[in-house]
């Protein structure tokens, strides 16, 4: 006999109903990805250092023209909040104090993964393809690279390159931003 494991698929809306009646804490590490929770890694040193570099760097970079949201929710569709390292976001006066940003609000999001690369590249960055994110970085520590994921078309990145040390980076919706990539390692 067989035994076929039973999954059940969460919404956004009934995993904030977890967080409000207390099922969920702010503790908990969890981020919904196509109607599963899932653990999120330890945050290792080398990985907080590159998160915390990245978004004072754009901070000054961008000087105000966008929102940089570090490690918080996004709602991609009705199954998915995933929570990337950084996000570009479009300003809005109320600093998305009344909803999470939905995939039209997002410039650029950042993963930054040293034990997570192969789960952002084969999970999460197809995800953001199909909510129609416009650009992904995925900056891997361990092999000091930075892969750019741009143009979604029918849920599949069109373009992607992978760039090393002393190439630079750019931002497609800010292209005079240029950052070298042996600055972020």
């Amino acid at each position: 006999m067989v035994l076929q494991l039973v999954r059940h698929q969460f919404t956004v809306k009934q995993f904030h109903q977890m967080a409000e009646s207390g099922i969920l804490s702010e503790n908990d590490r969890v981020e919904l990805i196509r109607g599963e929770m899932i653990d999120m890694s330890p945050i290792g040193t080398r990985h907080a250092g590159c998160v915390l570099f990245l978004s004072n760097l754009l901070i000054l970079l961008l000087g105000g023209r966008a929102l940089i949201n570090v490690q918080n929710p996004l709602e991609l569709d009705e199954t998915s909040e995933p929570q990337p390292d950084i996000a570009l976001l479009k300003p809005r006066p109320d600093f998305y104090r009344n909803s999470h940003p939905q995939p039209e609000d997002i410039f650029l999001l950042i993963e930054v993964a040293d034990t997570t690369v192969k789960y952002d590249r084969e999970v999460k960055i197809p995800l953001y393809a199909e909510a129609n994110i416009p650009e992904v970085w995925l900056v891997d520590v361990n092999q000091e690279v930075v892969e750019v994921y741009r143009n979604p078309l029918q849920g599949i990145y069109q373009d992607v390159e992978k760039l090393v040390k002393n190439q630079v980076l750019s931002i497609l919706a800010f292209p005079d931003v240029c950052i070298n990539v042996s600055e972020i390692f």
